[in-house]
């Protein structure tokens, strides 16, 4: 491995790429952090007040600027907005790409180009014309690179985040051997025996774990409103002792009020039937969105608090019942959101991430919910800057 790795950590959010290289143990220095999101920046520079942290533009960065970072490695979860459903999929035509076609008209004519490019995206990258675009530019610049998409669960966090990952080495020799005999190892298949998936157009074609429905076929989970094969799913992930139990990543009772986290009545009224019910022993949850704590469907899960009762009890019979006999019956179950703290351990960030007193709770839910998982990350950092492992032990995916 090459000696302290200097970072161009582009869009940097609340500084999970960062983090990331912590975790990971490769000796870095970020160089730059580059983000537009006051919010964002507040809790990066709390957590990271020495690190330069640009509050501009990307398409404000001059090619001199660029030059005179003199920088080994670019980091960069663009906005992810122009590849999702919800996004409408506008693509290289939704204005924020901007951005992202800057870099890639500014990487080829940048006096040195850096050793390693390491991009996270979400699930609809992969088939947007934004990533043909990408790996033209890297082909043209001679990149060898890998593609990967990889969910926390695949590392035994129980909360499923299905993302796409791009991993790319300027240099030409064995890295992209490496990177591919040592990717499965890191991300091992699930558990699970439920049928494979259509065949990526990524490559290597081994199996990432944490693969919920509305990732993978773009439905929305529904407790009480599930087909027995999205009930047999979520049975066999709270069974796969790979995933660690969600009470490991929750928040000491004793330490924090959690009245404020309490669904209130109306929401529990309106939507009973969408809520993705999780318990402290359960292996899994699904993906925690910016609109967690704001919307309910489709933004995350919920915690039940209340072990004593039955949720089949509470829901059995629940459309037959008045109004304020149904809230009595759901209320049994003191159903909670997770706190920020608990969705940023879910999401691999360190004990020592903390957030400034004057940021609400809905911005720390914003915010998380356009961060990465920083174990995932940490783990392909280590795989694209390691020294590659020797010949026999090259494994097939």
């Amino acid at each position: 491995m090459m000696g302290e790795v200097r970072v161009l950590e582009l869009y940097s959010g609340i500084g999970g790429m960062h983090y990331a290289f912590k975790e990971s143990g490769v000796p870095a220095q970020v160089v730059a952090a580059v983000d537009i999101n006051t919010i964002a920046n507040q809790i990066y520079k709390h957590n990271f007040p020495e690190t330069p942290l640009w509050n501009k533009t990307i398409e404000g960065i001059t090619l001199d600027d660029f030059n005179k970072l003199s920088f080994d490695m670019i980091t960069m979860s663009p906005p992810c907005q122009p590849f999702t459903r919800i996004g409408l999929q506008g693509d290289v035509s939704d204005s924020r790409t901007k951005s992202f076609l800057y870099i890639l008209d500014v990487l080829p004519r940048l006096e040195k180009l850096p050793r390693f490019i390491l991009l996270e995206n979400v699930k609809g990258f992969e088939t947007s014309s934004a990533r043909e675009r990408l790996l033209k530019t890297l082909t043209n610049c001679g990149y060898t690179f890998q593609e990967i998409m990889v969910s926390p669960t695949s590392v035994g966090i129980p909360n499923s985040r299905l993302r796409y990952f791009l991993l790319a080495q300027s240099s030409a020799g064995d890295s992209d051997v490496q990177i591919n005999s040592q990717i499965c190892d890191a991300f091992p298949p699930p558990a699970e025996s439920a049928p494979p998936q259509q065949p990526s157009v990524l490559s290597p074609t081994c199996r990432t774990s944490g693969q919920t429905e509305e990732e993978v076929h773009g439905d929305h989970v529904l407790y009480k409103r599930e087909t027995a094969a999205e009930v047999e799913k979520k049975l066999v992930q709270n069974n796969d002792p790979s995933v660690r139990q969600i009470q490991d990543f929750l928040e000491p009772q004793m330490d924090v009020n959690m009245e404020p986290y309490l669904l209130p009545p109306k929401t529990l009224l309106r939507y009973a039937p969408v809520l993705d019910i999780v318990q402290p022993n359960c292996r899994r949850s699904v993906c925690f969105t910016k609109g967690y704590g704001r919307y309910v469907e489709g933004t995350g899960s919920v915690l039940q608090t209340c072990m004593e009762t039955q949720i089949d009890a509470v829901f059995s019979g629940l459309d037959q019942l008045s109004e304020e006999e149904k809230l009595q019956q759901l209320l049994k179950l003191k159903l909670r959101y997770f706190t920020p703290r608990e969705v940023a351990n879910l999401m691999g960030f360190p004990h020592s991430f903390s957030f400034p007193q004057q940021i609400s709770t809905i911005q720390k839910y914003r915010v998380l919910g356009n961060s990465l998982n920083v174990v995932v990350v940490s783990k392909l950092i280590q795989l694209l800057l390691t020294p590659p492992r020797s010949a026999d032990t090259t494994q097939v995916c």
